[in-house]
């Protein structure tokens, strides 16, 4: 134990370990099958149930569906880059540079008067989309922030030890 504590200085940081995380796998199949869900409804039952609507509904149904897809979207392109990472394709500083191209605050939804216009799947779909882009934005954050600790190499515990003498030496 003492060889590794000595020895090994370079740190482990939580943050590249969590495209790694089951959290991150599971986060990105909830991800991808809201994308599936969403363009099976929007090419089926939502263009049944859009038809339906009166004028201003269906120009809402239209900017709001927009808005779900281009978020979706984003939201995928950001699994699919750190998906990348876990599997090795590319590194973390790399995906870094990356997802200056994804926009994680894009297309957020209309005023929740006019949402409740549409139909209820639309608005589900709407709701459940901003959860897993509020989530996303989360773990964006915890990856990509840089760490501003100053990284202490060798034993942790010296410090604390140091202080200890000290106090007791007095």
């Amino acid at each position: 134990m003492s060889d590794r504590s000595q020895g090994d200085g370079a740190l482990v940081h939580f943050s590249e370990r969590l495209t790694n995380s089951a959290a991150f796998g599971s986060l990105f199949r909830e991800g991808m099958d809201l994308v599936e869900e969403t363009a099976a409804y929007l090419d089926g039952a939502g263009r049944i149930e859009a038809k339906a609507l009166d004028r201003a509904s269906s120009l809402t149904y239209a900017t709001e569906s927009m808005r779900l897809t281009t978020r979706l979207m984003q939201l995928a392109s950001w699994l699919l880059l750190h998906r990348a990472v876990k599997e090795g394709e590319m590194t973390l500083s790399q995906a870094n540079r990356e997802k200056t191209k994804v926009k994680l605050s894009a297309a957020d939804p209309g005023p929740d008067d006019m949402l409740s216009k549409l139909p209820q799947q639309l608005q589900d779909l709407i709701a459940r989309s901003m959860n897993l882009q509020a989530r996303v934005r989360r773990l964006d954050i915890s990856i990509h922030t840089p760490s501003t600790e100053p990284t202490s190499i060798g034993n942790p515990l010296v410090p604390q030890l140091n202080r200890l003498k000290a106090a007791f030496e007095q």
